[in-house]
């Protein structure tokens, strides 16, 4: 999938913080895709990031307003609020995990509890068809930050054109083809054996 990525420079820093059954799955984790398209992303494996250098690093500098995507009654609605402060660096910290283990992630990083949630509003529909999403309104990884990097620009907190968001999303949906087709493949192949199996000798 690696051709279909067209990584895009932004203002703001990305952190992903991956739980480890995500990091796993090499063949359809989006998180991975998130950071190969964006430059200026940091992507960190682990379950309790209390004690992590680097993510403490980035939240205890001055220059940094950290926040955490992750929609909560006190988070901060993309939709209406631009992030940019003055000679502050924006770093958003994306929970790539279900939501289980994004909520049991948070509950023992005591680091991301203090800082300020953000979130946002959409109609979509996640195109993650080969993966069952626990609620309607769910999008993966890749396509929250294409909802955030939209709603950034709209905002004036970035500078992106509208060709770089319209192909953002090109190497997940070349991921989801992909094995919608290997599917089908084996489906295939699978009645072609029993239909062998069943013919007279």
């Amino acid at each position: 999938m690696c051709k279909h990525i067209e990584p895009v420079a932004t203002r703001t820093k990305f952190v992903i913080l991956m739980h480890p059954k995500e990091y796993k799955k090499i063949k359809n984790g989006t998180g991975h895709f998130t950071h190969l398209s964006l430059a200026n992303s940091e992507l960190y494996v682990g379950l309790d990031f209390s004690a992590h250098k680097r993510v403490n690093a980035l939240i205890d500098d001055p220059e940094n307003r950290c926040y955490v995507l992750y929609p909560s009654a006190k988070s901060i609605s993309l939709n209406d609020t631009p992030l940019t402060q003055e000679n502050k660096t924006n770093v958003i910290f994306i929970i790539d995990a279900t939501w289980d283990c994004s909520k049991k992630m948070l509950r023992v990083s005591e680091n991301l509890q203090k800082l300020d949630y953000i979130s946002f509003e959409h109609s979509r529909t996640s195109q993650f068809i080969i993966k069952q999403q626990p609620e309607l309104h769910c999008l993966s990884t890749i396509e929250s930050t294409l909802c955030v990097l939209e709603l950034l620009t709209e905002h004036g907190d970035e500078t992106l054109e509208e060709v770089q968001l319209n192909a953002f999303l090109n190497p997940f949906e070349a991921m989801v083809s992909y094995q919608q087709s290997r599917i089908t493949d084996e489906h295939n192949e699978k009645k072609f054996v029993r239909f062998k199996r069943r013919r007279p000798v």
